[in-house]
């Protein structure tokens, strides 16, 4: 089942099919070092395979690490400065400008892992044809179409869309939590257009601009002047997201980018614009606050009952 925030907009998942939808890359939360680990290896590698998470991508990271080693040491050198700072505290600054040239790398590329490029609106429904139909109608095509797929999909509302947009042009980037057994892995949203990506932390540490997106968002705004609607649907990497872990990603958009409180929003002006102080704590703060983190753990419950 959706999420209360999701069910707002007419947003749901289903289970069926359970087929895996296209490959591609993802990220995870740093963790602190402890003193005299690692000896014999590389202080690089040593450091990331204390990460909880490090297991789904040693070989991508190991790959880096035999055809740029100079590249990975880099890398992993900025990530040991990152760490010497008080826990809650980020620098975000030069990670903000890597992002900016991975939307950049989105714009002109072909997208990678069998993620679709260009999707367009008329590769799903004929627009002209549900042009006759009122918003009502549309939306429940909508649902009972991808009530067979494993994916995410929402149809959201004109006015809120607008909201969202303008704040996603302002402030294209964010910093998501989501919930693991082992604690919380950190997923980059990054605007480009109306699409958005989600790409974990640890990819981007490892793999900089080059790493792909393992969840994209795609919006439609076609209908939004017409019938007051914008239709959303979604293609992630399966190997790293299940749908209930992409559905808490989606309800986190509405969470941060389309809430009345300025306290949760101005969690992305920190992030876009005073990187300095910016601190991912204060998302995991709002996340469980909000109830996303507990709907979430009982989805992946239901999943393995």
């Amino acid at each position: 089942m959706a999420g209360p925030l999701l069910q707002a907009w007419g947003l749901g998942t289903a289970l069926r099919s359970r087929a895996a939808l296209r490959p591609l890359g993802l990220l995870a939360p740093p963790c602190r070092e402890a003193a005299g680990q690692g000896a014999g290896r590389g202080s690089g590698e040593a450091a990331l395979e204390e990460n909880p998470f490090y297991g789904k991508y040693r070989h991508k990271i190991r790959e880096l690490q035999r055809s740029s080693p100079d590249v990975f040491e880099s890398r992993m050198e900025k990530r040991n400065e990152v760490k010497k700072q008080p826990v809650g505290y980020s620098n975000q600054g030069e990670f903000i400008r890597c992002m900016e040239e991975k939307a950049k790398g989105q714009d002109t590329k072909t997208s990678k892992g069998g993620f679709t490029k260009d999707k367009t609106l008329d590769s799903i429904l004929n627009v002209e044809m549900v042009k006759e139909k009122s918003a009502e109608e549309i939306k429940e095509i909508w649902n009972q179409y991808f009530s067979a797929k494993d994916t995410v999909y929402a149809v959201i509302p004109a006015e809120k869309f607008d909201l969202i947009r303008q704040r996603a042009q302002q402030c294209p980037s964010f910093l998501y939590a989501l919930p693991r057994k082992e604690g919380y892995e950190f997923f980059v949203g990054q605007w480009s257009g109306t699409e958005l990506h989600f790409t974990s932390l640890i990819n981007i540490q490892t793999q900089g601009e080059t790493a792909p997106s393992q969840l994209v968002l795609y919006h439609y705004p076609e209908l939004q002047k017409e019938k007051g609607i914008v239709l959303m649907t979604a293609e992630m990497d399966s190997k790293f997201l299940g749908v209930h872990e992409a559905q808490c990603l989606a309800n986190q958009v509405q969470l941060f980018y389309a809430t009345d409180r300025s306290e949760t929003y101005g969690l992305v002006e920190t992030f876009n614009h005073r990187p300095s102080d910016f601190k991912y704590m204060s998302v995991i703060a709002e996340l469980e606050q909000s109830g996303l983190g507990r709907d979430l753990r009982a989805g992946q419950a239901s999943d393995k009952s």
